[in-house]
């Protein structure tokens, strides 16, 4: 029997015990189907951003008053000093998160470049007037504001290599390596050691990884990028060897009960705070290891704190969180989901797009590595081409959201010497 008469035959009711079984998808599988359908539609990854920051932000909130008023009351202050100062912040970071949700990706391009300018302003106004903090200087004082610039320089760097890389792919120059690497790579080389001379190596590194996550996205040959791979942990390696209590950082880590006094102070005390939290810890506000044994509680080890007072759900919840914040990160970056927030829910603002590689390399290089690790929207392109009303058009992908001209391919022979699984495709549905 033919495939069109099973189907027919299916439908009616009427194949019979003889008949071949027809190979098509179950009513059960097309109800899980239908149920996880929400996730593919093309405003999924803007409500998961949303939701996900603002539960983030929430819990971020009550951690900081629970581990800064232990500090506080120690000190003979306010139980609410930090938790206010915290406050402050984020009734000036939800205006402006509303607006950057709000503006045109064209904005943040020509933003760019003065943002590369003032970064690296601050980093110089750093290194003379700067003050230490944990052995770092990054701090600088304005308006009575302590002001870190090495966190606009990695803002700045990424809304920067991203848009020079989409340039250059849409003048066709990235299948030479020169064009790949120059000026990204000493710009990288400029701000990691500004940021260098100020001591902050976890900051270099940050700044090291957003640049091969950028390579990562683009396209680049593996041979080029494993070189920089490579280039780039030898770096490290020498400026972890060049100072001693840097080494002595990275052998408490594996070892941290023969430092127990020093290096491996933090590591210890933290890891007591998480197993004594047990399954749904100790109670909110009720943890013991704030009050002076884990260092750094309300900053770098407040997930230590999270997980004495929460316990184990506590912590996963965080975790879940941070992971599907990545996922999110890894649609946009997967370039199947181009919606402009300004429309709204169900709207599509065709006349308001910003080149997709762009916004594929800015969303990658803000998530760091995890961001980059793929393209997970392969198989969700076409209920997005179909819900947008999208169209291939002749020299082009398939899938490929019809912008007037055909997309130039990156480097396609030597791209595809990559292994498939290590591949993220130059263009969504390849």
């Amino acid at each position: 029997m033919s495939d069109g008469a099973i189907k027919t035959g299916a439908a009616s009711g009427s194949v019979t015990d003889g008949d071949v079984a027809p190979r098509y998808p179950s009513l059960a599988a097309g109800r899980v189907r239908a149920r996880v359908r929400p996730l593919d539609r093309p405003l999924t990854s803007y409500y998961l951003v949303l939701g996900i920051t603002v539960l983030l932000l929430a819990l971020g909130l009550v951690m900081v008053l629970s581990t800064s008023s232990a500090q506080s009351l120690a000190q003979g202050g306010s139980p609410y000093a930090g938790f206010q100062k915290q406050l402050v912040g984020v009734v000036v970071g939800l205006p402006l998160m509303w607006i950057a949700a709000k503006s045109s990706p064209v904005l943040f391009r020509a933003a760019a470049y003065p943002m590369v300018a003032v970064s690296l302003l601050g980093l110089l106004l750093v290194l003379a007037v700067g003050h230490t903090v944990g052995g770092a200087q990054r701090w600088i004082q304005i308006a009575g504001f302590q002001i870190q610039p090495s966190e606009f320089a990695k803002l700045a760097f990424v809304l920067w290599g991203a848009d020079l890389l989409a340039r250059k792919e849409q003048a066709r120059q990235l299948t030479e390596w020169r064009h790949l690497l120059i000026p990204l790579l000493p710009g990288a080389a400029i701000v990691s050691m500004l940021v260098m001379l100020g001591d902050d190596l976890g900051t270099t590194f940050i700044l090291l990884v957003i640049f091969l996550t950028l390579l990562w996205v683009i396209g680049t040959p593996g041979r080029l990028f494993i070189g920089m791979l490579g280039l780039m942990g030898f770096a490290m390696v020498i400026l972890i060897i060049v100072a001693s209590y840097r080494l002595q950082r990275i052998t408490g880590f594996f070892h941290p009960q023969a430092q127990a006094s020093t290096a491996g102070y933090q590591e210890i005390h933290g890891i007591n705070a998480v197993g004594s939290g047990g399954w749904f810890g100790v109670g909110l506000g009720a943890g013991k290891l704030k009050w002076g044994w884990v260092p750094n509680a309300t900053t770098d080890f407040i997930f230590a704190i999270i997980g004495e007072e929460l316990g184990l759900v506590g912590t996963l919840c965080v975790t879940f969180l941070y992971g599907g914040l990545a996922y999110a990160g890894l649609r946009i970056a997967g370039g199947g989901h181009r919606v402009d927030s300004r429309s709204g829910p169900g709207e599509h603002r065709r006349g308001h797009r910003a080149p997709a590689d762009h916004r594929r390399a800015a969303a990658a290089g803000l998530g760091r590595p995890v961001l980059a690790a793929g393209d997970p929207g392969r198989a969700r392109h076409a209920d997005v081409v179909r819900e947008t009303g999208a169209r291939s058009q002749p020299g082009t992908r398939r899938c490929w959201p019809r912008t007037g001209a055909a997309r130039p391919k990156l480097a396609w022979p030597r791209y595809r010497r990559l292994p498939r699984a290590a591949r993220l495709s130059p263009v969504p549905g390849g």
